[in-house]
């Protein structure tokens, strides 16, 4: 049966009883993806800027936001996976095991409950996927964030480019009328 076809409770059930500790699990929200990492008993932690996390990000007009409310902090929380997953589905992704170590489970989940509690949040430098990746394989690293500063530094460069083309042509245009 095709993964779109198998109902939406069915299948995060299905993955919540598949998930060892450590593993990292990506929440789809969209534009972008909530992170967190699984450390037992149905737990997920995870940086987090409040309740009810992704519901109202089609509400947000800033990328300086966390699932769809503005915030200026976040902190690192323990929840259900089952409040987490707010109707998305759910994914184990440990992708960057191709090129991190992970840590071993006990020290993730040690690790994982010293922070909780722990405030701070930037979207490129420090979100939600940074800390899983940390908490994972001791090292900060989103994907999303390159990406988005890939896209943000291309466009840059197609903008700056674009000046000095204009600026070129405009000075061939008159030099032409000379």
């Amino acid at each position: 049966m095709a993964a779109s076809t198998v109902p939406l409770d069915s299948h995060n059930a299905t993955l919540l009883n598949e998930l060892e500790i450590g593993d990292m699990v990506e929440f789809p929200r969209g534009w972008y993806s909530h992170w967190g990492v699984y450390i037992g008993k149905g737990k997920i932690v995870h940086l987090s800027g409040g309740d009810n996390d992704g519901i109202n990000a089609s509400n947000s007009g800033s990328v300086f936001t966390i699932c769809g409310k503005r915030f200026n902090k976040a902190w690192v929380r323990v929840d259900d996976f089952c409040k987490v997953v707010l109707g998305c589905q759910a994914r184990k992704n440990n992708g960057k095991d191709r090129k991190c170590r992970p840590r071993q489970a006990h020290e993730m989940v040690r690790i994982a409950l010293d922070m909780v509690g722990e405030i701070g949040y930037n979207v490129l430098w420090h979100n939600c996927e940074h800390f899983a990746a940390f908490i994972r394989y001791g090292e900060k690293w989103s994907e999303q964030a390159d990406t988005a500063l890939a896209w943000t530094v291309g466009a840059g460069a197609v903008a700056v480019l674009g000046f000095f083309v204009r600026s070129l042509f405009q000075g061939e245009k008159e030099n032409a009328k000379q």
